[in-house]
């Protein structure tokens, strides 16, 4: 595939991800701060978000195995969460932890749960979309084109 043919995929990949509610105006602002001096800026922060997104989803799993359920600590983490997916335009992932913290007020089990399956899900699909976008990019710049802005 040539460099004319990359560009427009990724240029139409990443429309649909706007589109399709994936990323909002936070991620063009993070695109944005990149620049020659740091290239990588937007990969690395995005890899921070996908690993502590991990984390948290490793710990409101277990918190939420609990016979009784600290609902406190379920709602920071999930604060947590809605925090780093809204500063890298994660819209998806950011509207269900607000859904979210909703049930831990609320202190439903059910909700919270329900949420959780939720969460997992759009993370998992923003995570993949993210990361074809990268290989994407990748794929531009091995070929000796420039990323389309």
């Amino acid at each position: 595939m040539d460099v004319l043919q990359l560009q427009k995929q990724f240029i139409d990949y990443k429309t649909s991800l706007y589109h399709e509610g994936f990323l909002d105006e936070q991620f063009t602002q993070l695109q944005e701060l990149q620049d020659e001096n740091n290239p990588d800026f937007v990969v690395e922060v995005v890899s921070l978000f996908f690993e502590d997104s991990e984390r948290l989803l490793n710990e409101l799993t277990k918190a939420l195995e609990h016979q009784s359920i600290d609902f406190k600590r379920v709602d920071a983490h999930v604060h947590q969460w809605k925090g780093s997916s809204s500063s890298i335009g994660a819209q998806r992932v950011q509207k269900v932890c607000i859904a979210f913290r909703n049930d831990c007020e609320e202190q439903n089990v059910e909700g919270c749960l329900k949420c959780l399956q939720q969460v997992k899900h759009e993370y998992s699909l923003v995570k993949t979309k993210l990361e074809t976008m990268f290989q994407l990019e990748q794929q531009i710049l091995t070929a000796g084109g420039s990323i389309p802005v």
